[in-house]
């Protein structure tokens, strides 16, 4: 078995994530259609992808439920791409990423963009992991079981 199949299947929901939406053009799509980018050409202009590479992506995620094609909110000929609610649950994603690069990956004086809240224009919380209590859970804190979904 490819292990790409392997990876779409396996019973870990981390890899089953990766497989789907862990390829770095399709988090950036994403992250550019949380700031309500929906064209083709708005999501190549600002990301700089090659249109044969967006084309596959885009492709790949409305098959996969993350966008739909509507038809464009100005009444124009072109299609627009809107995050479904699969898509837009991906938001703490990449907000968890965002953090994770905003803390570990930028040095002393290097600019980067943060994240405001738009009601306060203060910058938003970080994620914390946290029980269903409220306690704070770091990796030690936790465990896996097996589970099957019901319906």
């Amino acid at each position: 078995m490819a292990k790409q199949e392997q990876l779409a299947r396996s019973e870990c929901p981390v890899a089953r994530t990766l497989e789907a939406i862990g390829d770095r053009w399709v988090l950036m799509i994403i992250r550019e259609a949380f700031d309500d980018v929906r064209r083709f050409s708005d999501f190549q202009k600002r990301l700089g992808v090659a249109k044969n590479i967006l084309t596959v992506k885009l492709k790949a995620m409305v098959e996969l439920g993350v966008f739909e094609i509507r038809p464009a909110s100005d009444g124009s000929a072109y299609k627009e791409y809107v995050l479904t609610e699969m898509g837009r649950a991906a938001f703490p994603i990449v907000i968890s990423m965002r953090q994770w690069g905003e803390r570990f990956l930028y040095g002393s004086g290097e600019c980067h963009s943060i994240m405001l809240d738009n009601v306060t224009d203060e910058p938003i919380e970080t994620i914390i992991v946290r029980s269903r209590a409220g306690r704070q859970l770091s990796p030690e804190d936790c465990h896996r079981r097996l589970i099957t979904r019901e319906g």
